[in-house]
């Protein structure tokens, strides 16, 4: 066995031998079988190699790795779904927790909670939950991870029904950096609880999440719908319309983007500029038609794939567009409102877009998240009404990475004076401690002290990190 030399302390055989004797998981170093799957990730343009991967068998094993990070000032980071588009899953020449293979959900339908481990995917949650006609908020993806996408706040098709996913947040166990599993709620650590709801992946590591759950019945309606290009500003203007007065039950994209080549694309429109709506509508069966109508009335689209379907169906239907391995690169920021001259230079960037792949729009989250106060939870960002965002994809092998990344910054200059505030699990690796400190606004202060207190070496640094 190898010494591997990180930027701390050398990790040393009799060391990782003491660390395979305490874990009941396993334990990978580089080029060893089984590293590469523990340390596969969405993004395929992160380029980073952890020292060591302990793959936890559960709360122990996580206890361990936490303790013997934090004796050799090694950076703690957690691999679930490996969604996030920063490649915070990996810590580099550090340690990573795989907790992939965490994935029990336990459904108490009397009480309306889902207690869930950390290494569930979204399609996992809605998977047992819909068994019971219940669902919390989560994410677009059936195979984003609840860990990450919870402890940043979290956002979904039900988020304008009940709030950021941390609104439903009840209760968690959590190591946190001094070694100790805690358990923390309103009522139970409530400092810790309220920075875990937005800045978790600063205080620790999750090993247990319970939600609350809310009446969704199995049965939605949604889908994809696209018109051509030139009726974009038509469409825009009536996105703002219907969202203006819109129920909560109804949850949409606006997207300008190139039509897929897919079999429901009629024939000469592959490839060309669309303007699209991703639905969602969970309103009871006999309100839906009402609903529906005004995006119904708009008429002659390119394609429309819009019908009743499983509500998980609804949050998988995505999955293909973001394939795990390809580029990702993105801007994003969140709305109060949407001007004319807004929309006007998402049509704009969207004729000059050089990236086949990419998706400028906007979703609409207003609702539930707005009627609490700004510092119920670090999430804050509660004036939010819209997402907007710059979303870049190409594959590995495109040869313009420098020229697609050096695009989405330029156009991103002309969108981010209309927003205020942005989503911390939306930011890319090279977003700066400004960008931080926007995303908490008047919650980053007390952030701060909080992490001097459960953190104060910073072993959770392998993230989008507060810096005191």
């Amino acid at each position: 066995m190898t010494t591997i030399v990180t930027d701390t302390k050398a990790l040393t055989p009799e060391a990782l031998e003491s660390l395979r004797d305490r874990t009941r998981g396993e334990v990978f170093l580089p080029g060893e079988p089984g590293f590469a799957e523990a340390t596969r990730i969405w993004n395929g343009m992160v380029d980073r190699t952890p020292a060591v991967v302990v793959q936890a068998s559960g709360a122990a094993d996580v206890v361990e790795a936490v303790r013997f990070a934090s004796d050799r000032d090694l950076p703690v980071s957690v691999r679930a779904g490996g969604h996030n588009v920063g490649g915070t899953a990996l810590a580099d020449g550090g340690l990573t927790i795989d907790t992939s293979r965490l994935r029990g959900v336990h459904v108490d339908p009397e009480a309306r909670t889902a207690t869930v481990q950390p290494g569930c995917l979204l399609g996992d949650v809605d998977r047992e939950t819909q068994l019971h006609g219940l669902a919390t908020p989560l994410g677009f993806m059936s195979d984003v991870g609840v860990a990450g996408l919870t402890l940043g706040g979290g956002l979904g098709y039900l988020t304008r029904r009940f709030g950021w996913t941390v609104d439903n947040l009840l209760e968690v166990d959590i190591i946190t950096a001094d070694g100790e599993l805690r358990r923390a709620s309103r009522e139970l650590e409530p400092d810790l609880f309220w920075a875990i709801r937005g800045a978790g992946h600063n205080f620790g590591v999750v090993t247990s999440f319970t939600f609350q759950l809310h009446p969704v019945r199995p049965m939605v309606h949604g889908g994809l719908i696209a018109w051509p290009f030139e009726r974009a500003a038509e469409i825009q203007a009536a996105y703002r319309d219907i969202t203006a007065s819109a129920p909560r039950e109804l949850a949409m994209w606006n997207m300008l983007i190139r039509a897929p080549e897919a079999p429901f694309v009629p024939e000469g429109w592959q490839g060309e500029l669309v303007c699209a709506f991703a639905v969602c509508c969970s309103a009871e069966a006999g309100a839906v038609d009402e609903v529906m109508e005004p995006i119904r009335n708009l008429g002659e689209p390119v394609f429309d794939l819009l019908e009743e379907q499983p509500y998980t169906q609804v949050q998988s239907y995505l999955d293909d567009t973001e394939p795990k391995g390809d580029h990702y690169y993105w801007k994003t920021g969140f709305l109060a409102e949407q001007t004319d001259e807004f929309q006007a230079t998402l049509r704009e960037l969207a004729r000059e877009c050089p990236i086949p792949h990419a998706q400028i729009g906007t979703l609409h989250v207003a609702g539930a998240l707005n009627e609490r106060p700004g510092d119920d939870g670090a999430v804050g960002n509660r004036h939010a009404r819209w997402v907007c965002g710059l979303i870049g994809a190409w594959e590995p092998d495109d040869g313009r990475e420098a020229e697609n990344k050096a695009w989405i910054r330029d156009s991103w200059e002309r969108l981010e004076p209309f927003t205020s505030g942005n989503y911390i699990n939306f930011q890319t690796a090279d977003e700066s401690e400004d960008r931080i400190r926007a995303s908490y606004g008047d919650n980053y202060e007390r952030l701060l002290e909080l992490k001097r207190r459960y953190d104060p070496d910073n072993l959770f640094r392998s993230n989008r990190n507060l810096r005191g």
